[in-house]
């Protein structure tokens, strides 16, 4: 009996002792201890996704490769495999297994240190949560009150789904979402039993035991896990041998990226982490759909990209990237040559080659992965030496003229095979808007964002050149001019006393017509038109007036040279200009995310744009109205101006022959089978030729194409890249102007884009009457042939006098057409 109670006396005492110490532990440990509103609230870790206006995947951002899953969503056989090999009693114990505890104190005495096992899978979640993986003991005792408490708060489901979602199983992956993607790129659904085996066996050792790291290992894993399934009866022997047998074929898959808009998703990175903050806007399944649409963003790219070709083709072959070989050495061998070029990078549309052989008119190259191509006496006929921007070398007549064996060089797949190729020299960048909203349809920064990630749609301040005529023409519109008023085209030669020298503006091409109406000065692009009709408004008034269309005042230079183009704008700038004339005098704000979503699919912000009026007056929705800074009949009459631009002018019944400067348009017969002649725009070159320009609208698209040279290096080592991007670069080559090289990748855009926009004629405005005119004297004229028109006129501007003694004044009318 005595024994017997010493014995009690002893378990009692050892149980209070053990109370009392874990009980002090909780004291001492609590602080350190989430709350139970933490464990209630815990929000699972999902990166950032960008779609397109149509749902394609253009990015997403963030380390952690999370897919949540419900639980229901998990297939059984994968559930059971994670209890048979983590946690067999996961539903029987209160979040600490006594036998594995047990197990892992023989482990500390037999071997003095402290081993791992022993852990249930809520001791697992509770380390993978909060805590570290750290084996200490301080460590052990706050895994288990966090355990005990998640088992007190949440259910055994709750716990699991939680512990399936967290998990780590490398290459970045957490959860069994984001596993069966990385590692296969299925959903979990979609996996064999091979492959859930495969998947519950990385949470002990994912960074040693992925089949991608170390596949042997990865087997063994597997092997063991479909063992335990076996012993627990989730499986039988048949699907045991079936699973053992199926070979390892895994490898790394990405986020399933669909549409490559890398310009356009680094936007919206910025905007959300700046709304955010970057970890929450890298961690919380952020799903951003952008204004842009899917194909027109494919075609803004895919112009950029063949465009910048077209005009390096023109300025010759710079010739090889570098020499592998010289031409008396031993050639590499194919398997050498692969490795080599598995650590050259392909850049735009352009895969690194190896010449390897080469014919008399024809010539093979070596891609990666040992393919080969073969280089037609077309795809190589282009390449005439590079001498400098205006001059090239005498034309090949063979292909050994441009290429050697051994030497590295840069093709691009075209619809007719493989084409010779190097990384064009000059930049671009194009952004289209829609007019209505400002909502971006399309941005593109340059060629390559891999080559330079500077945006030049939204960031490069650029000498605007004759693209900001059609806002001095607005102002001189406003300001008593009419489209029919003559101005003198005649040399201007201005003394400045200051400089000594004396101020020269030219036309481009260099001449001149004399007396010529508002519209063809602005059709034809005419220079001096544009510095008198500056002259007459004044500089003051000229650069109030242009701050109506969002242009900051600070950036507009008060001098003449601002009829010219002096002023530094961006693309985007430019855009938002230019639809002020496409949506009846409205300023838009420019803008690219149309709504963000939380990772369960709630609205979190959805844009309500400031739109134009014609929207504001449906009744259909309530929307907010944009200002407007012009009125209707003025942005009517400068898009009048700017189709004679594409048209050219002439009677409405007998063209007299001459041409604007985008009479390029006209050759395209996708755009104007689709937009006819409600299809306007503007050109653009600086006077230096260092930027070329071409924008133009349809009723429901804006689009600023720009192409130029940027000294990036001179650019970053400045704390103003902006204000030296507009004086660092090159001059484009003098054979090419805004019509040559920014107009045909502003063409091959709006071929496809204005598929799927609405394009509708130019409505005239109330308020507006037309009158036939003279076209020599811009007067009045009864006359019904090639020496007269239609134009349209502000009441009270149209002209009075009439030409050759005319006075019949039956001829105003109010809606007639101009063509």
């Amino acid at each position: 009996m005595k024994i017997l109670k010493w014995f009690l006396w002893i378990t009692i005492t050892t149980v209070v002792l053990g109370a009392l110490t874990v009980a002090g532990l909780y004291l001492f440990l609590k602080d350190d201890l989430p709350s139970v509103a933490e464990l209630k609230q815990v929000q699972l870790q999902t990166p950032m996704q960008v779609y397109s206006a149509d749902g394609e995947l253009i990015a997403q951002f963030g380390e952690i490769r999370r897919i949540p899953l419900q639980l229901d969503e998990i297939p059984k056989p994968l559930i059971q495999a994670f209890l048979a090999t983590e946690d067999q009693r996961f539903y029987e114990h209160f979040g600490i297994d006594p036998i594995g505890v047990a197990r892992a104190f023989f482990l500390l005495v037999s071997t003095g240190e402290i081993q791992g096992g022993g852990s249930t899978i809520t001791q697992q979640l509770a380390r993978n949560f909060y805590l570290s993986f750290e084996q200490t003991w301080s460590r052990k005792v706050k895994e288990a009150f966090i355990s005990l408490r998640m088992e007190k708060e949440l259910s055994k489901d709750e716990i699991l789904e939680l512990y399936l979602n967290k998990i780590t199983f490398g290459h970045r992956a957490h959860g069994v979402g984001a596993a069966a993607q990385v590692y296969y790129g299925k959903d979990v659904k979609d996996l064999t039993l091979a492959q859930m085996a495969m998947i519950a066996g990385l949470p002990k050792a994912p960074s040693t035991m992925n089949p991608i790291s170390n596949p042997e290992r990865a087997e063994q894993r597997r092997a063991v896990v479909l063992g335990r399934m076996l012993a627990e009866g989730f499986i039988t022997d048949s699907q045991y041998r079936q699973a053992l047998a199926e070979p390892i074929a895994t490898k790394l898959h990405g986020a399933e990226v669909t549409m490559d808009a890398p310009y356009l998703a680094e936007m919206v990175r910025a905007e959300m982490v700046n709304r955010y903050g970057e970890e929450m806007a890298y961690t919380s399944g952020f799903k951003v759909y952008i204004t842009a649409n899917a194909k027109q963003q494919r075609a803004a790219q895919q112009a950029v990209r063949l465009n910048l070709h077209g005009y390096d083709e023109r300025h010759g072959y710079r010739g090889p990237e570098q020499v592998l070989w010289p031409a008396d050495a031993e050639p590499w061998t194919a398997e050498a040559i692969n490795q080599h070029l598995q650590t050259q990078e392909n850049i735009g549309l352009t895969e690194p080659a190896v010449v390897i052989e080469v014919a008399e008119q024809q010539a093979t190259v070596q891609l990666s992965h040992g393919r080969l191509g073969r280089l037609a006496w077309s795809a190589l006929a282009w390449a005439r030496p590079y001498l400098h921007a205006d001059r090239q070398g005498p034309a090949p007549q063979q292909a050994a003229d441009v290429l050697k064996v051994g030497e590295q060089v840069r093709v691009r797949q075209t619809e007719q095979g493989w084409r010779l190729a190097q990384i064009p020299e000059p930049s671009a960048a194009i952004i289209a808007l829609r007019p209505q909203d400002g909502g971006i349809a399309a941005a593109v920064g340059g060629y390559s964002f891999s080559v330079s990630q500077y945006n030049r749609a939204i960031q490069a301040k650029r000498q605007a050149g004759s693209n900001i005529k059609p806002f001095i023409y607005s102002a001189a519109l406003e300001n008593g001019f009419t489209l029919a008023t003559l101005v003198n085209d005649a040399p201007i030669n201005q003394w400045n006393p200051g400089s000594g020298v004396a101020w020269r503006p030219r036309n481009s091409p260099d001449v001149y017509e004399g007396p010529i109406r508002v519209r063809q000065g602005l059709a034809k692009s005419k220079n001096v038109v544009s510095v008198r009709l500056l002259r007459a408004l004044g500089v003051d008034t000229t650069v109030e007036y242009l701050t109506r269309f969002g242009f900051a005042i600070d950036e507009l230079p008060r001098n003449e040279s601002l009829s010219l183009g002096s002023a530094s704008m961006t693309p985007l700038e430019v855009a938002r200009g230019y639809a002020v004339f496409a949506n009846g005098g409205y300023l838009v704000n420019p803008y690219f995310i149309e709504r963000i979503e939380n990772s369960q699919g709630e609205i979190l912000y959805s844009a309500r744009p400031a739109v134009a009026c014609v929207l504001c007056e449906s009744g259909e929705r309530e929307v907010l109205p944009a200002p407007q800074v012009i009125t209707e009949q003025n942005a009517f009459l400068i898009t009048q101006g700017l189709q004679s631009a594409v048209w050219g002018g002439g009677s409405w019944q007998h063209r007299t022959g001459w041409n604007g400067t985008a009479w390029r348009v006209q050759q395209s017969k996708p755009l104007i089978n689709r937009a006819g002649r409600n299809v306007v725009g503007k050109t653009g070159t600086t006077n230096d030729v260092k930027d070329t320009w071409f924008s133009g609208y349809v009723s429901g698209l804006v689009t600023a194409a720009w192409v130029g040279f940027d000294n990036l290096e001179r650019a970053l080592g400045s704390t103003t890249m902006n204000e030296n991007l507009s004086s660092a670069e090159q001059p484009i080559s003098g054979t090419e102007a805004g019509a040559k090289t920014a107009l045909p990748m502003w063409i091959d855009f709006m071929e496809v884009a204005v598929q799927d926009v609405p394009v509708e004629p130019f409505i005239v405005p109330p308020g507006l009457v037309s009158a036939r005119i003279d076209l020599a004297t811009g007067k009045l004229s009864r006359a019904n042939d090639y020496t007269s028109r239609f134009e349209y006129f502000l009441p009270g501007t149209a002209p009075t006098e009439y030409a050759k003694g005319e006075t019949n004044r039956d001829i105003f009318a109010e809606d007639d057409s101009i063509f």
